[in-house]
């Protein structure tokens, strides 16, 4: 997922609203310059109730149902959940080394590839829950542990998106979180499910 750089107040913006867009229900993403207070606290609400929120989307669905793909082409649901439990991982352990190592350069994974493994396309989406449940606890609470030189004065090196600050990590998977859990909750609306 590549973010883009957006100008100071977009954060809100980006992550208000549904639209028609399979792809992008609630918008694309638009990477503050820098986050207020209030900003991150959503944040960090958004990461806090991405747990509860996502497993309130799959409540109910059949097998088949998820192995629906949210639009044409996409993921099915079930590769969906999964996703968000890699790509929240991979959040976690780039914001770790963020704030233990100076400007650490991390390396990108195929997300698309890891959706098409085994695991993803096959496993019962509460193995995923249940690791999000957990994982969610530990990064909140290390979330709300910053003080303002973490936030703002520590980050990592994205070789294809360019230096961005544990903030904008933040708000990115707040974003994303969301963006992932919409796409779901579309899909069940069309489909009357």
């Amino acid at each position: 997922m590549n973010a883009v750089r957006g100008r100071r107040g977009t954060f809100r913006g980006s992550v208000e609203g549904m639209n028609n867009d399979l792809r992008h229900p609630i918008g694309k993403f638009v990477r503050p310059a820098t986050l207020t207070q209030q900003e991150r606290e959503e944040a960090i609400q958004n990461i806090a109730e991405l747990p509860k929120k996502l497993r309130d989307a799959v409540r109910g669905l059949s097998e088949s149902q998820l192995d629906t793909p949210y639009r044409e082409g996409g993921w099915t649901v079930r590769q969906t959940v999964h996703h968000v439990a890699d790509s929240h991982m991979q959040a976690t352990a780039r914001i770790r080394l963020a704030l233990t190592e100076d400007w650490p350069a991390i390396t990108p994974y195929k997300e698309n590839l890891w959706a098409e493994l085994q695991d993803a396309r096959t496993l019962p989406v509460e193995v995923s829950l249940q690791l999000l449940d957990s994982l969610h606890a530990r990064w909140v609470t290390l979330l709300r542990s910053l003080d303002e030189s973490g936030w703002s004065k520590r980050g990592y090196k994205h070789p294809e998106s360019g230096n961005q600050t544990v903030e904008q990590v933040a708000a990115l998977y707040a974003w994303h979180g969301r963006h992932h859990t919409a796409h779901i909750t579309s899909l069940r609306e069309r489909m009357g499910w």
